[in-house]
């Protein structure tokens, strides 16, 4: 069983900062791949950032860099993504996935349900 659970998402002000967690289970992140999706009703799914468990090395979309930041704990088969400044153009669902390398080659497999992320004033 491979599994991605997404948490950490909520209601925050603009400029204010969260973090997401993925926890994976079914699979050694060490191994593999994760990353971050959003999507909001009416656009295109969006990528954000793929961390290669191997190493902990992320790449990032334009859109996010310098903002977003992704970090993982092997030990504790866990994803985070770290989000500052954010705006209202950040509220969308966020969601976690996995893939066997961060390379446009490898599709992303396993799919987490996804956290709300709110930016309101």
């Amino acid at each position: 069983e491979v599994q991605l659970v997404e948490s950490g998402g909520g209601a925050v002000q603009p400029g204010g900062s969260l973090r997401l967690s993925c926890v994976v289970s079914g699979f050694r992140l060490a191994e593999f791949a994760v990353g971050w999706f959003r999507r909001v009703p009416g656009k295109d799914l969006e990528g954000l950032s793929c961390l290669q468990g191997s190493t902990g090395y992320s790449v990032y979309a334009d859109a996010v860099v310098g903002r977003f930041i992704s970090t993982s704990d092997n030990a504790l088969q866990t994803v985070y993504l770290q989000m500052n400044n954010l705006g209202p153009e950040d509220t969308a669902m966020y969601y976690c996935a996995l893939a066997k390398l961060c390379d446009s080659a490898y599709s992303y497999d396993t799919w987490g349900r996804g956290t709300q992320v709110v930016v309101v004033s």
